[in-house]
């Protein structure tokens, strides 16, 4: 079985923003989701992997493929076609938390944003409350 490339490390979070975000807006946005998950999770910023930047963590072992591994508790990427947030927990049992969310895309595992003032704040951190919750059962 593959190794799980993402992987928290101790890179710096400021310095891969100024680098990574490629328009002024996504770094913007980017330090203001720092601000806003830091403080919904008390969990401090991590780099995990090349690109995304993690608050907390737990670890998973699915029964599917029988992988296992450690992830963050709630993350996000400015990556270059929009910024990806992953703080959903994906059960359809929970798509009414996004029903006031504002604009935005879903992915197999995450939400997709163009900017932070698409998105309604107070819905995105009762959806970060929630996915916290729900992982720590």
């Amino acid at each position: 079985m593959a190794e799980l490339k993402t992987k928290q490390h101790d890179g710096d979070v400021y310095e891969f923003i100024n680098t990574y975000a490629n328009t002024e807006q996504k770094r913007k946005d980017s330090l203001e989701l720092v601000k806003l998950m830091h403080k919904v999770t008390g969990y401090p910023r991590k780099m995990w992997g090349p690109s995304m930047i993690g608050f907390g963590s737990y670890h998973y072992k699915s029964e599917r493929s029988k992988q296992e591994g450690d992830w963050p508790l709630v993350a996000f990427s400015p990556r270059k076609a929009a910024i990806s947030l992953y703080v959903y927990s994906g059960d359809p049992e929970h798509e009414y938390l996004l029903k006031e969310l504002g604009k935005f895309t879903m992915g197999k595992a995450c939400i997709y944003i163009k900017k932070l003032s698409d998105i309604n704040l107070d819905a995105l951190e009762r959806i970060i409350r929630f996915t916290i919750q729900h992982i720590k059962g």
